[in-house]
């Protein structure tokens, strides 16, 4: 069985250390492989790109996913479409600045997705939005992009905000699509202390974060009998 887990950073297994960018190889997928190495025949296979939204995995569908002819697909993505251009936003914080991907065309990607991988008989799962510390981002985003964009945040809300309601529309989009869906976010949040699960930039996971998404994944997979007990 071919499973491939599909999105962005948080599926690449980027973390941060002391203001520094890391590639962690106990990424989510490298450890769900190691957490079902006694299942005979598994295969998974990490298609995370640093930087990624929905529009971009539209994009690389076929090349990563549809010929590599998988069983299943883990589609994981959203904080960068939720997100906003921190450096316009910071050069005119009175703007009329919108996420990067719309809601509206986020919904479709997703649901388009999930259609090409059921023409194909490949299974979809859909990862909610890991959790995030508001806190710790926007001083990273601060130190990044100066002071001014707390101006923005003041008056469209932080990213918080945007990250619940993208979540809460992917999880209304499962229920009417009928596809199963992994909370992989409120499994993190009830796992521990988020300051050791959350990595130093607020929105990416710790090598701990990434085992707790791990054990949130196989946990539903094996509710889902994707993976048979032994």
């Amino acid at each position: 069985m071919k499973i491939i887990c599909f999105g962005d950073s948080l599926t690449r297994g980027i973390t941060f250390v002391k203001g520094r960018m890391r590639i962690l190889k106990d990424n989510y997928p490298s450890v769900l492989g190691k957490l079902t190495e006694s299942i005979p025949g598994i295969e998974i296979l990490n298609k995370g790109v640093f930087n990624d939204n929905s529009d971009f995995l539209v994009n690389r569908l076929e090349k990563d996913v549809l010929a590599e002819n998988p069983d299943a697909v883990l589609i994981n993505v959203g904080g960068n479409d939720c997100n906003f251009k921190w450096e316009e936003v910071a050069l005119e914080p009175d703007g009329n600045h919108q996420p990067i991907v719309p809601l509206e065309r986020y919904v479709e990607n997703l649901s388009f997705m999930v259609s090409e991988f059921q023409t194909r008989h490949i299974t979809p799962y859909l990862l909610t939005l890991p959790p995030l510390d508001p806190t710790r981002y926007y001083r990273s985003i601060a130190d990044r992009y100066g002071p001014s964009i707390g101006h923005f945040v003041s008056f469209v809300g932080g990213i918080e905000h945007w990250h619940g309601m993208y979540n809460r529309r992917l999880k209304m989009l499962a229920k009417e699509l009928n596809v199963a869906l992994i909370d992989v976010r409120s499994f993190i949040k009830s796992a521990g202390d988020l300051n050791i699960l959350i990595s130093d930039d607020g929105i990416h996971l710790t090598r701990e974060g990434y085992f707790k998404m791990s054990q949130a994944v196989l946990e539903n997979l094996k509710k889902h009998q994707l993976f048979p007990e032994h």
